[in-house]
């Protein structure tokens, strides 16, 4: 799994050689308000201010709340994967998550970006505010326990963590979404006819996905909360650029 990523990374920095070799002259291509749009950045960064206080004032589990814990309690959708438990897989899911918030940074070295940079990366903190502000906000208004709170044989440190509800919906798919989506839409507009497209949408599919992969395995979310927050991601990583380009 971890070369897979490792390999599915690789494609965008393949595509630095590339963006130079085809650089054309370009129109801007996407309309943006820094009034405007900074408004809307500043209340996704808001709703995550406060998503966050409610997250840090929620009431921890007890000893005795997991005494009560029924797997039936839980859908039958996800119930498979209740008390999972894998550090491994955690630590792991880590890597294309935080190294997904950089992908966007390929674009400095494509001359048809760069006259547009300061647009797409107002566009970028757009997006990544509003995914991170829904998770935060939504994370700190449900109780949804993870699926390792189950586990009877995970170390009961990790069921009584502070954030063991925070199952619903998977953050860290949905943050990696809005990266990988955001990087390939920007790149399908700047590059309409380029070959690396299939690619590049391939990729930008696979890293969330593996992410969601990991994160299960790892016990922190259920497979819905992993399908929704890759829906969210992908969404608003699409729609953001898309909103915003010219007609």
């Amino acid at each position: 799994m971890k070369q897979s990523i490792l390999r599915i990374a690789s494609v965008f920095l393949l595509l630095l050689g590339h963006f130079n070799a085809n650089a054309q002259a370009a129109e801007p291509l996407y309309k943006t308000d820094w009034i405007r749009d900074g408004a809307i950045t500043a209340a996704g960064v808001g709703m995550a201010v406060i998503g966050s206080s409610l997250i840090l004032n929620k009431e921890p589990l007890t000893e005795a709340d997991l005494i009560s814990l029924d797997r039936r309690q839980v859908n039958s959708f996800d119930r498979f994967s209740t008390g999972y438990y894998s550090k491994n897989a955690k630590d792991l899911s880590d890597i294309p998550f935080y190294t997904s918030f950089a992908l966007p940074l390929i674009f400095l070295a494509d001359d048809q970006a760069v006259p547009q940079a300061p647009q797409i990366y107002l566009l970028y903190a757009e997006a990544i505010s509003l995914t991170g502000g829904l998770y935060a906000l939504t994370a700190g208004l449900t109780n949804r326990k993870r699926p390792n709170v189950y586990g009877t044989d995970v170390p009961t440190e990790e069921r009584l963590h502070k954030y063991a509800t925070n199952s619903f919906f998977g953050g860290h798919t949905a943050a990696t979404a809005t990266a990988t989506f955001f990087t390939a839409k920007v790149f399908n507009d700047l590059h309409p006819n380029s070959s690396w497209k299939p690619v590049v949408w391939g990729a930008a599919a696979a890293v969330p996905a593996a992410v969601g992969y990991l994160r299960l395995k790892a016990g922190k979310h259920f497979l819905s909360d992993n399908l929704i927050g890759y829906a969210v991601g992908a969404g608003i990583g699409i729609l953001v650029p898309e909103l915003h380009k010219k007609k």
